[in-house]
């Protein structure tokens, strides 16, 4: 160890002792009231010192205000280097930035946000290459044209009639944005497998819904399939009583939604009734001349003698 390095770990002597200087400074460039008591030195170097200073600002828990002098070799006059508001120890500091590729998360995108993708995005593939060239017959192709170079002959204006020509329309781009698959890029074998383990995770078999489930999604009359490799392992749930509707689910998900796991009940029927009261008895006024023992004809003497 050098006698400079054991010098620089000893505080200089007239450095240490300018502590009024240093919080004349300090008080200088804060606001009236904010600097504190000396909580202390350190030396930085030879005759370099850097003075500490408690912060009562709000909001600046734990800061401290350092303000650094210096001495000249052989000079008895101690210089102000710099005042700055450090955290100490126990200062209350943000939290570490991140990016935004790293700390977003799903469900953060909202409408009218953009996310960008990386070009050199793993999830993702080119969809077909191959676009603007034409077929290796064609007579535009570049092996036609290195043939028509080795044998010096003359490409004149028109196409031959024995040599194809590639139409626009039957083009590989043509005919992938005919069926709607021009795409730039397309899901690679990572970018698949990421979304499956990404699915199964939130709608899979492992899920305390699927293990509380009566049967699995892949006999339920709700799932709707889903074209490509993911079909065979994952659907759509159309059922909208259940907590998955409009998900992408595994089949070996299940929930108490199933089509088949229940049958609904018939709705019983009540017993007859003992007393018809739907009905109406029809109850005459005035008794029926037949309803008595005399007949209707009987003569007057009967009738004056009465009838008991």
């Amino acid at each position: 160890m050098s006698a400079a390095t054991t010098r620089s770990r000893t505080p200089d002597r007239l450095c240490a002792e300018a502590v009024d200087l240093a919080r004349g400074a300090a008080e200088e460039a804060a606001a009236p009231g904010v600097v504190g008591e000396h909580a202390g030195l350190l030396s930085e170097g030879d005759r370099v010192v850097t003075h500490y200073f408690e912060c009562k600002e709000l909001g600046y828990r734990g800061w401290r205000w350092a303000v650094t002098v210096a001495r000249a070799s052989r000079a008895k006059i101690v210089t102000l280097d710099e005042v700055v508001l450090l955290p100490g120890p126990d200062a209350l500091l943000a939290p570490e930035w991140v990016p935004w590729s790293e700390r977003l998360r799903p469900g953060d995108m909202g409408p009218g946000d953009l996310l960008p993708t990386d070009a050199e995005d793993l999830r993702l593939e080119p969809g077909f290459s191959g676009e603007d060239e034409p077929v290796p017959s064609s007579a535009v192709s570049h092996e036609m044209a290195e043939l028509v170079e080795a044998e010096d002959a003359e490409v004149t204006a028109g196409v031959p009639a024995n040599l194809s020509v590639a139409p626009s329309r039957g083009s590989i781009a043509s005919v992938a944005e005919e069926l709607g698959m021009r795409r730039a890029r397309v899901l690679s074998r990572y970018g698949l497998h990421v979304a499956a383990d990404r699915w199964e995770e939130s709608y899979g078999a492992k899920t305390p819904m699927a293990q509380a489930a009566p049967a699995s999604c892949v006999t339920c009359g709700f799932l709707a399939p889903i074209g490509g490799s993911l079909g065979q392992a994952f659907g759509v749930c159309a059922n909208e009583f259940s907590p998955a509707d409009g998900r992408v689910v595994s089949l070996t998900y299940g929930c108490g939604g199933h089509s088949e796991a229940a049958v609904m009940p018939k709705p019983p029927r009540p017993a007859p009734p003992v007393i018809d009261e739907t009905r109406v008895d029809p109850f005459p006024l005035r008794p029926a001349a037949d309803s008595g023992s005399v007949s209707v004809g009987a003569d007057e003497d009967s009738a004056e003698l009465g009838h008991s």
